[in-house]
């Protein structure tokens, strides 16, 4: 018998931004299943993909414009038109420029808002990498924000960069071809997506090994049978520099790249002679000779990749402990070779329409400017953990309003009542969620967003464009994140600087690829661009110089400095060192004083987190206990860390302005 109203559609999924491939089936326009694309590389799912039907469908979702009829911090709120939800936005925005200026209204987007026409088409002018919205810049404001700042930019801008020369978007790791795999502070099993996950499994099946360091057994380690080195949470930096000090000792080093592609090698073996793996052991619970053995495997095996994302990120000196990896890797002789970790060939990559974006119009006005100069220069935003300041103390201005897109910071940043009493504080806060957040019991205007199940957008793999069509109406009137705040363009004056429809925004991101809708459309929905042959240490052919040149013509210009002895790490709680006072941010080290309780979160959870969209809750299974579990607490006796810090130094992976080796690094 064959069922009426059923309908199979092949596309993307609209859960997250990581675009997998799936095969939906709708029952009378409505979503009942997705399953994996069969045949696909990206036909894959995450558990929460398969939750799709009961997350698009939910009755909990936002359907509505909804403003604030009762006390903030309650979800009291009636039914608005859009009319009267954007007469109502644009009015309060306008009053407080007025009042206090463009710079008092910001905006903040997390990870539900990271579509990728939304991150291409907002980002600000002259990055590299972004996820925030240039909606208020010609507003006046240079107020935009986002979750970046929490998960992302150390791990994938700063600590590559000023390494390698290379940002983690430009590198990739070879699963395939390894015959080591090391995870490092990840759980590729709850991925987003979950394809290193499928790719260390079929890697295992072939026979490669893997080791996963983390303070849990998670769930890939035991699925792929993986050796298990349990590392004190806050301790991966002292790990690295142990295994560094294990290459240099026994000479184990790639000796000629040493020689001919990085600077600052003598103050990086005189930080590491404090490194012993006796004195790391003592540190980090990971045994002397397990330092030594796992050091000696990475550097004899035929490909070692690194799986990492920001595991090491949450912790105290998060960016210094990531550049200790990387630098054990290039070291070992692992860097863009076969089975390493790789740097992309440029030449494979589906162009970014960077043509009309929108620059901040005064950086230097920009929240936390002067504490974060580093992340500033790399965002060109403000930095989140600033905004407290500016809207209880007005420290450096006041904020007053602020626009809350995909995320949920209360439950997101660390300090909720603190983010409470800020958001108790604004004159006017707005929330554009799928569902009602901790954010929004304090909002005044609350707009409701699709799925990208509901919306026509696009996606970029490597060298392969893939336009993603809407499977389904929108529940309710929810609207595209995109077209809300190009409205908002619209309405303040200045719509004409953003795509005012879904077709407009693709039509924007082909513009000048030699590509148009209709070919893309006509051609199944996808293209590509001609792809070229993989290279292999691209630093010797001159091939990651900017400006084309081979490597012995005049030197390209070189990153920001930065100290090897900086490695060894620093930070408010003691470092890489286990059991710290606490882990927190700075401001929150000087307000609470010595002493001071702090209630700390796991740094790699292995549920879902809460920086993106609101979605139901995902359990996750207890971790396994590893060794040193119910441990005395490590206490630093004399001679048991260093006792002076080696001089500066510039940074083993950093160029020297007089070399005339590479482009952006001296590992070329």
């Amino acid at each position: 018998m064959i069922e009426t109203g059923i309908e199979e559609r092949d596309g993307l999924c609209g859960i997250c931004p990581a675009g997998c491939w799936i095969r939906a089936r709708l029952r009378d326009g409505a979503l009942e299943s997705v399953e994996p694309l069969p045949d696909h590389p990206l036909g894959i799912l995450c558990r929460i993909g398969r939750s799709a039907p009961e997350i698009v469908h939910d009755p909990d979702r936002l359907r509505f414009p909804l403003r604030r009829n009762g006390p903030k911090g309650t979800h009291a709120f009636e039914r608005i038109s859009w009319e009267e939800a954007y007469d109502l936005l644009v009015g309060k925005l306008q009053g407080i420029k007025e009042a206090y200026g463009a710079e008092a209204a910001a905006i903040y987007t997390g990870r539900g808002s990271f579509d990728m026409a939304m991150c291409d088409l907002f980002q600000p002018q002259g990055v590299a990498v972004s996820s925030a919205s240039s909606v208020l810049f010609p507003f006046g404001s240079p107020n935009t924000l986002g979750v970046g700042a929490l998960c992302y930019v150390s791990f994938a801008m700063i600590a590559p960069h000023v390494t390698l020369g290379e940002m983690y978007v430009t590198m990739d790791v070879d699963i395939e071809q390894a015959e080591l795999i090391v995870i490092w502070g990840a759980n590729p099993a709850t991925d987003s997506p979950p394809l290193a996950h499928r790719q260390i499994l079929e890697a295992r099946r072939r026979g490669a090994e893997v080791i996963a360091i983390d303070p849990r057994r998670n769930g890939t380690a035991k699925e792929a049978d993986a050796e298990w080195i349990a590392v004190r949470p806050g301790t991966d930096g002292a790990l690295a520099l142990g295994m560094i000090q294990v290459l240099l000792e026994e000479e184990l080093y790639d000796e000629r790249f040493v020689a001919d592609w990085t600077v600052g090698f003598d103050g990086l073996k005189n930080l590491v002679r404090h490194y012993r793996p006796e004195m790391v052991e003592t540190i980090t619970g990971v045994a002397a000779e397990t330092v030594r053995a796992t050091a000696r495997r990475i550097a004899s095996a035929r490909g070692a990749t690194p799986i990492m994302y920001t595991g090491l990120e949450y912790s105290d000196s998060g960016v210094q402990a990531i550049r200790a990896v990387f630098t054990l890797w290039a070291l070992a002789g692992q860097l863009d070779v076969p089975g390493g970790l790789l740097i992309r060939m440029r030449e494979n990559a589906f162009p970014q329409n960077r043509r009309h974006l929108i620059a901040n119009p005064d950086l230097r006005k920009a929240l936390g400017r002067e504490r974060f100069p580093v992340y500033s220069r790399y965002r060109g935003e403000s930095h989140a953990i600033a905004l407290p300041d500016a809207v209880l103390k007005g420290d450096p201005y006041k904020i007053r309003a602020l626009i809350v897109l995909g995320g949920s910071i209360i439950t997101s940043w660390p300090d909720p009542d603190l983010w409470r009493r800020t958001f108790e504080a604004l004159d006017f806060s707005v929330c554009i969620n799928r569902y009602h957040t901790a954010d929004s019991a304090y909002a005044d205007l609350v707009l409701p967003a699709t799925t990208q199940f509901e919306t026509t957008s696009y996606m970029r793999y490597g060298p392969l464009f893939k336009i993603r069509e809407k499977m389904l109406e929108p529940v309710g009137e929810a609207r595209n994140d995109f077209l809300i705040l190009a409205e908002l363009a619209r309405r303040l004056g200045y719509g004409h600087l953003y795509p005012q429809s879904e077709e407009e925004i693709l039509e924007k991101a082909l513009e000048g690829t030699g590509f148009t809708v209709a070919a893309v459309r006509q051609a199944g929905g996808s293209v590509r661009v001609p792809t070229v042959m993989r290279e292999y240490k691209k630093w010797q052919k001159g091939s990651l110089r900017p400006d084309g040149l081979p490597w012995s013509s005049t030197p390209a210009p070189a990153p920001p400095t930065t100290s090897a002895a900086s490695i060894t790490a620093y930070g408010g709680s003691g470092s890489f060192t286990p059991n710290p006072r606490c882990s927190c941010t700075p401001m929150m080290l000087r307000r609470g004083g010595s002493g001071t309780a702090i209630r700390c979160g796991s740094r790699r959870s292995a549920a879902a987190c809460a920086c993106g969209p609101a979605s139901p809750e995902i359990s996750s299974a207890a971790p396994s206990t590893p060794p040193w579990a119910g441990a005395a607490p490590w206490v630093p006796s004399p001679g048991s860390r260093p006792t002076s810090t080696p001089s500066p130094t510039r940074s083993i992976m950093t160029p020297s302005p007089d070399s005339p080796s590479t482009r952006r690094s001296s590992a070329r």
